[in-house]
């Protein structure tokens, strides 16, 4: 089992930057790609960033390319999601997943953190 543990959400206003973490606990010693999805009051949960084990290969929601980046450390078993630019619609729970391949679907990610919540204010 991984557990997975996000911080790092607040209140920011519109413009602001913030940088989200997740730490990843227990069975960490296979090379699990990691992602970030997030879901808004009333909305379906969806794919915002992720990435591949080696951090070699990236990938990003359309609506966050440019003003989010994905990145890890894999000494430290941290994924963090850097965000600038906040839009009051980037409002929501950002909850961190991990999994076998680096995906913006996800029923392929097998680990969830309880999420962080991320409030953009206008």
């Amino acid at each position: 089992q991984v557990q997975l543990v996000e911080s790092g959400g607040g209140l920011v206003q519109a413009g602001g930057s913030l940088r989200l973490s997740c730490a990843a606990s227990g069975r960490t010693g296979g090379k699990l790609a990691m992602g970030w999805f997030r879901q808004a009051p009333g909305k379906e949960r969806e794919f915002v960033a992720a990435i591949s084990w080696s951090g070699a290969s990236t990938a990003y929601a359309d609506s966050v390319k440019g003003r989010f980046t994905i990145a890890r450390d894999n000494a430290k078993n941290t994924v963090y999601l850097q965000m600038s630019s906040l839009k009051p619609e980037d409002t929501a729970v950002y909850c961190c997943a991990a999994g076998a391949i680096t995906s913006p679907s996800s029923p392929v990610y097998d680990y969830w953190g309880q999420g962080t919540q991320v409030t953009v204010s206008s």
